[in-house]
């Protein structure tokens, strides 16, 4: 079986890259998808739909049409890793997450421990806890395993 693993959070390290790389050095059975991680592009998703007056229209329109790519990835992945970095709130992170909650995909949290505490009902629902991409790829050749 090939998988399908979605990469959702946050764009500002490389943590897909290392998941992919960690992925691709172990062989492993695994395609990734992912949300538009250019930050301008995906605030301008909306912007051929018009001009608005005010950022909140803007933003609005950016956001369905982001979530065109988003919800149909999420719907046709095997498994989602969502990550919340330190430096910048993730709220579009949460909400996939809660989504996949929503419609029982399973999910991969991967954070820092002193984050805990403001995600426990998101990691409550998620079938693991993962503190670096490493672990995530370790649960990745778990899960894809034949033995």
């Amino acid at each position: 079986m090939k998988w399908t693993v979605y990469l959702s959070g946050e764009i500002h390290t490389d943590w897909r890259r290392q998941i992919s790389d960690g992925a691709k050095a172990r062989d492993l059975p695994v395609t990734f998808s992912s949300a538009v991680t250019d930050h301008q592009a995906s605030d301008a998703a909306g912007d051929m739909l018009g001009p608005e007056s005010s950022s909140f229209w803007r933003d609005h329109k950016s956001s369905k049409v982001n979530s065109i790519r988003t919800k149909t990835l999420l719907e046709k992945c095997d498994i989602a890793v969502v990550r919340f970095g330190d430096k910048y709130k993730q709220w579009n992170a949460a909400f996939d997450a809660g989504y996949c909650s929503a419609i029982g995909k399973p999910y991969i949290t991967l954070h820092d421990e002193d984050i805990v505490h403001a995600l426990k009902e998101v990691d409550a629902s998620a079938m693991a806890w993962a503190k670096t991409p490493g672990q995530v790829v370790e649960i990745l050749t778990y899960v894809t395993s034949t033995r």
